[in-house]
């Protein structure tokens, strides 16, 4: 998973992908919201390949081991509200996760800063979780209900290939930097296809420092085996960048980066924190929508009504810094996190059934 993610991420970049951005599933929902013309900003407008092939790729494994099961009804409306709050995060940090890891293997500083906010976030958030948080427990439902993510995605694919007028497109700025479409389906299809087979999550492998033993949070199996394919992302991507001459060491003049330090710790403190409580990185959603998982799907819907918000309410940072409007929302974010977790914990239950598949 380690290698098929840090080299398929590094050779999008190298092959017209923005530098540091091979793989970014906040960058890209925003770009797939301005080509569906939910944000009017001309420069993040692309239906990404990627996106569709994280969903796809996961749903056709999925599938093909008969692990696809239609489930949800675990509290949807609040998990599509923490999803938009994902992307505001990202969007003040200026990436999600995965291009948080990439930043760091192409040498970017800055981007630790970043790091050390989301092992703050998931900190608290395993907190919530070890003292009984819980947003109920999915039931299963009929398989029409799984397929209406791959659905659209499948949709949007088709789109995307014969590219309709009423599909934007840019022609400057993120949105006109890409691979080609087919290298990055291909990618995509294979990135969603192993996390898919692996339960791949970045958050769910920083948890495991603080949760080892035999607990399961983030509904993941128990093993090391995601600390490794963390590290290994890492390693492989660090290598590729090497390689392809897109490693460039220090802090100034880094793409996608800024010297906005204390919000870009905050924002991916309510990353982390937010990826707890849903039990997944964006990533992760994406590909658990693509097993059938309806709560993921809503998250994955508050995730694109996120990435349009960003853009519309001018949330998102960039190399001059965060906006205040982004600082507010990050703000509001946390209270509202904070106030969630409160709220929905049961106080004497210990760890919520749905954290504990796992658990001896």
């Amino acid at each position: 998973m380690g290698a098929v993610i840090g080299i398929g991420a590094v050779w999008l970049s190298f092959a017209g992908n923005p530098a540091n951005t091979g793989i970014c599933a906040s960058c890209f929902l925003e770009n797939v919201a301005g080509a569906l013309r939910l944000h009017d900003n001309i420069r993040m407008q692309y239906l990404r390949p990627e996106i569709i092939g994280f969903v796809l790729g996961a749903f056709a494994l999925s599938l093909a081991r008969r692990e696809f099961v239609s489930s949800g009804g675990s509290s949807p409306l609040l998990r599509f509200f923490i999803g938009a709050l994902l992307i505001v995060g990202c969007s003040v940090f200026i990436g999600c996760p995965v291009k948080m890891v990439l930043r760091l293997a192409a040498g970017d500083l800055n981007a630790v800063v970043g790091f050390l906010g989301l092992v703050a976030g998931i900190y608290i958030g395993l907190a919530f979780v070890e003292n009984g948080f819980r947003l109920g427990e999915a039931r299963p439902l009929p398989a029409a209900a799984g397929l209406l993510l791959p659905g659209f995605m499948f949709f949007l694919l088709i789109a995307a290939i014969i590219k309709p007028e009423f599909i934007a497109v840019s022609s400057k700025g993120a949105g006109a930097e890409h691979a080609p479409i087919y290298l990055s389906l291909a990618i995509g299809l294979a990135v969603g296809g192993f996390a898919q087979a692996t339960q791949f999550c970045i958050t769910g492998g920083i948890a495991r420092v603080f949760l080892w033993g035999p607990r399961e949070v983030m509904n993941c199996p128990r093993s090391t085996g995601l600390l490794i394919s963390l590290a290994s992302f890492f390693v492989f991507a660090l290598v590729a960048s090497m390689l392809t001459g897109q490693f460039h060491l220090g802090i100034e003049a880094q793409p996608s980066s800024n010297a906005s330090y204390g919000w870009s710790f905050l924002g991916m403190t309510l990353v982390g924190f937010g990826s707890i409580l849903i039990r997944g990185c964006p990533l992760r959603q994406l590909v658990a929508s693509g097993q059938g998982d309806n709560d993921a799907g809503a998250a994955v819907m508050g995730m694109l009504v996120g990435a349009a918000t960003v853009q519309n309410w001018g949330i998102a940072g960039d190399s001059s810094g965060t906006p205040v409007a982004g600082q507010v929302a990050v703000l509001f974010g946390l209270i509202f996190l904070f106030v969630v977790a409160l709220v929905n914990r049961r106080r004497g239950y210990g760890i919520a059934p749905e954290f504990q598949a796992g658990l001896d």
